[in-house]
Formats: C-alpha cells, structure tokens, sequence
C-alpha cells in the first residue's frame, strides 16, 4: 500500500516435522495478530509475529510499533527452496530482523539430502516501500534469489510473456506455487496462489483496509482475473497484506493508526471476490469510493498518483 500516512516488535514458536502436517484455517481466523499499543513508547511485543500454520508454512507480520503499515509476509517452504512475500516496512535490520528470522526458521529444518543449503527466493506483491524496504537484508546473500520490485524485473523473472495475462509457475520442490499479474493497484503487483493450503495471495489488492486503486480499468480486471482463477482453483482462502478493518462492518481504522485491538480477520474468501466484483462491474468505468463490509475501495487521485511514480 501506499505510504501516504505516517510511517510502523518477532516470537516464534519453532515446531518442525517433514513433511508437513495440514494446518488448520480458523487458526488464522482467530488469530490475535500483535496489533501495536496506545503508547508505543511502552510496547513490548516482538519485531516480528510468526504465526506456524504448519510446519511448512508460515505468516509473519510486522508490529505496528515499529511501522504503522504493519504488513505481512508469507513464507512458504518446499524441499530446495523457501518462497518470501514481500520484506515488510522496515530497512533497518536491528529494529526489523527479517533474514535473521527467515535464516533461523531455516536452521531448524533437516540438511537437505544432497548437502546444500535451502535455497531462498524473495519476491514481492508489488513494489511499494512498505513491502520491499527490508530487500537489503537479502540483496547479495549467499543462496538468495531477489526479484527487484519493478515491473520489468517481474516479467523477466517469471516470463511473462502477454502481461497481465498468463501464469507461471514456482517450483519449490515438491511445492509448486502458481503466479500471475494482478495490476490497478501498482503496476508491478502479483497474485500467488499455494495448492497446498488453499491459499491466494492478493497482496494489496485485495484485503480487509483501504485498496488504494491507481488504475481503476487495471483494477477490475484484475479483480475479475481473481474471481476467474477460484473458478478453476480450489481456494479457501484470500490472503492480503494489512488488516486495516475493524470488526465492525464497513468501519476501518483510522489512516496511520499504530494501535488496532478489534482488528476484522486477516481471512477473505472467493464470495468476498464476488462482492467486490460485483461492486466493480456496477459502478463501470467512472472511478468512485466505494464502502463494502470488509473492505473499502479508494481511488487515488492525481497528486497521489503522481506521488506515487514518484515514491513507487
């Protein structure tokens, strides 16, 4: 999402088995993310929450202390390769020790048959600040394969070939994820998609907040190419990249908040696609705020659109 506000502590419980057990939904739907404090000053919570879904997988977000946005970050592993969405809002590696936490998760997990280490992958759901500022952290480790967060960066990674049309796929090891484009909100944004938990990642398309559209027509039709694609997936699940939602229908937190104790559920579901799409279709081509339940659609006007060429 866009840094237009202000600017945003990590416990993890280390529980490993190969392979993985199936992990169970409502834990994330019940899942009391750390959500900052009323004084931040007296917060102490970690830099970093890790939710195990199984030992395979895992959710991690960034503590609203230490940079309101408080993303999120998906963390998936596959025999020779961890997949990284994303590397939150943070740069600094002390306040936010987000290849610390990535490389200690690793060190649990059995040596690989042949004697090499995990391979790790790093890629983003767009480019905006608040999901790539932690990329120097990984930028020329050993064994670390960084997409830069620009659009041509994606497409030549992934071979795109008739962006945004078209998929790929991520070979993990016995893990294979599947890619495709999903711009309006930023240009280089993209969806992934888990057949092992039944997960889509939507990035900052499309989560329980404020979805900053940039390219409204780019915006639908990337909606639509979600609601196409639980067509023919099986998918449980939406996952985005903040909670900027209460639980209150319609009602969101205010912009820049650092303290969201009755957070809605990070979870989202295809017939959530549906609404939206609906919503989308109805409303046509004339970009317009639009308030639902568990989220709201928010048109960028020209100086934030400008701003955001600027600042990516």
């Amino acid at each position: 999402m866009i840094n237009f506000k202000k600017i945003a502590c990590v416990s993890i419980v280390l529980t490993f088995a190969w392979p993985a057990v199936a992990g169970d939904l409502e834990t994330v739907h019940q899942k009391q993310w750390i959500h900052g404090s009323k004084d931040c000053k007296t917060n102490k919570d970690p830099l970093i929450d890790v939710l195990e879904y199984d030992a395979d997988t895992f959710i991690l977000r960034q503590n609203k202390c230490t940079n309101f946005e408080a993303p999120f970050i998906y963390v998936f592993f596959g025999k020779h390769t961890v997949f990284v969405q994303d590397t939150g809002a943070t740069e600094d590696a002390e306040s936010f020790p987000l290849y610390e936490k990535i490389q200690a998760l690793i060190s649990t997990r059995p040596p690989l048959e042949n004697g090499e280490a995990l391979k790790i992958l790093v890629t983003h759901s767009h480019g905006h600040g608040d999901h790539t500022a932690a990329d120097a952290q990984f930028r020329g480790k050993e064994n670390v394969t960084l997409v830069e967060p620009d659009t041509k960066s994606v497409i030549d990674f992934f071979k795109f070939r008739n962006w945004p049309d078209g998929e790929k796929k991520i070979d993990l090891g016995e893990r294979v994820l599947i890619a495709f484009p999903i711009p309006g909100h930023q240009e280089a944004s993209v969806a992934v998609y888990d057949p092992r938990t039944k997960w889509l990642l939507s990035g900052d398309s499309f989560y329980p907040g404020r979805l900053y559209v940039k390219d409204w027509n780019s915006f639908r039709s990337s909606i639509q190419r979600m609601l196409d694609f639980t067509k023919t997936h099986e998918v449980e699940a939406v996952l985005g990249t903040h909670i900027e939602m209460t639980k209150v229908p319609g009602i969101g937190y205010p912009v820049g908040t650092d303290y969201q104790p009755e957070e809605a559920s990070l979870i989202l579901v295809p017939d959530d696609l549906e609404d939206v799409n609906q919503a989308l279709i109805t409303q046509g081509n004339k970009a317009k705020e639009l308030v639902l339940n568990k989220l709201i659609i928010r048109p960028l006007n020209w100086l934030e659109r400008f701003l955001s060429n600027v600042l990516g």
